[in-house]
């Protein structure tokens, strides 16, 4: 089966690539990991309003839904721009209010979900809370250095804090192009927000990172197969031989099959199928696995160069790697796709 995009999705998807190809250039992506600082990038993301797309207006967005953010979250992940921010964000959107939204997705106020990044949003979280007063550290918080406010779970609630009252504690990532910190609450005061759906934000976390993957996976696979036809040996173009073709065949067969599992599973959480659960499950164990080998692939063909700063591919590499720990690995979503589906017949 291949999943058809709307006229509208796919102008969408066209357009938001070019807009990346403009002003989030491999050059300028390098530059904002040199410095550490995507601001300036991040800025823009806002100020042009791509940043809100894909998000109900009711949550402060311009419209949309889940496919329209797994499209932007495809190409972001094939340009390897700095997305912590807007990951966060939009996962956190759908459970604030109204005005933390849009504050958040219109004025580049990030509220943050202070929820492990490696594990599946929904496993219960550290913090403690008391009379309205918040302890504990949430390790790994996705975009938590760039959080005006983080939204904080306990017990089944959900409690809104301001990042000035949290410590900070960032940890290093091979991938520099997202980025966590271990977040403290010690005595800071959360204002109480209700009940937590953290299941649904799961499933929306693993659609999205899949995309990523997905997004990761399409580029590497054109960068084989470029370097594929410059690279020669025996006076021949490594393309040529039978074995690199296969192997890019490989690469396209992976490629195709994520897009269409990944979109599907998008529509499906969107519209609440009665397996969406399944649906997302299997994108993110299934397309994350999928990139992490098209990147092996990959860089097989580029050989010793793959390796180098100065080459593109590893900024990809890392991409699709990271991505099979955010939101929790393979393993934790096929263990989830198999408690769930009858695979052993019941005594």
């Amino acid at each position: 089966m291949r999943w058809t995009l709307t006229e509208d999705q796919e102008l969408f998807r066209d357009t938001f690539r070019g807009w990346l190809d403009r002003f989030a250039s491999s050059e300028a992506v390098r530059g904002w990991l040199d410095t550490g600082d995507p601001a300036p990038f991040e800025r823009r993301f806002v100020e042009e309003g791509w940043f809100s797309v894909g998000t109900p207006e009711s949550a402060g967005g311009q419209g949309g839904g889940l496919l329209e953010l797994a499209l932007a979250s495809e190409q972001l992940g094939r340009t390897a721009a700095p997305s912590s921010a807007w990951l966060a964000s939009v996962l956190a959107a759908p459970v604030l209010p109204a005005e933390v939204a849009e504050a958040s997705l219109t004025r580049g106020e990030f509220a943050v979900l202070a929820v492990n990044s490696d594990k599946p949003a929904d496993i219960a979280g550290p913090v403690q809370v008391a009379d309205g007063v918040l302890s504990g550290t949430v390790p790994l918080v996705l975009g938590a250095e760039r959080a005006a406010k983080f939204a904080v779970p306990s017990g089944g609630r959900l409690y809104l804090v301001d990042a000035a009252d949290a410590r900070l504690t960032k940890r290093a990532l091979l991938d520099r192009s997202r980025s966590v910190a271990d977040v403290t609450f010690d005595g800071a005061r959360g204002t109480e927000l209700g009940a937590a759906d953290l299941a649904r934000v799961a499933l929306r976390s693993a659609v999205l990172v899949a995309a990523d993957s997905l997004g990761a996976a399409e580029r590497m696979l054109e960068l084989a197969v470029e370097y594929s036809k410059q690279r020669e040996q025996f006076g021949v173009p490594i393309g040529s031989f039978q074995a690199v073709k296969h192997a890019a065949a490989t690469m396209l067969v992976a490629v195709e099959s994520a897009r269409t599992l990944v979109y599907y599973a998008a529509a499906s959480v969107e519209q609440e199928h009665e397996d969406y659960a399944l649906h997302a499950a299997a994108a993110k164990a299934q397309v994350c696995e999928a990139a992490a080998g098209v990147a092996d692939s990959a860089l097989t063909l580029h050989g010793a160069i793959g390796y180098t700063w100065e080459h593109d591919l590893q900024l990809f590499y890392k991409r699709a790697k990271l991505n099979g720990r955010l939101s929790g690995s393979s393993s934790v979503w096929n263990e989830r796709l198999a408690a769930t589906l009858p695979l052993v017949p019941a005594a």
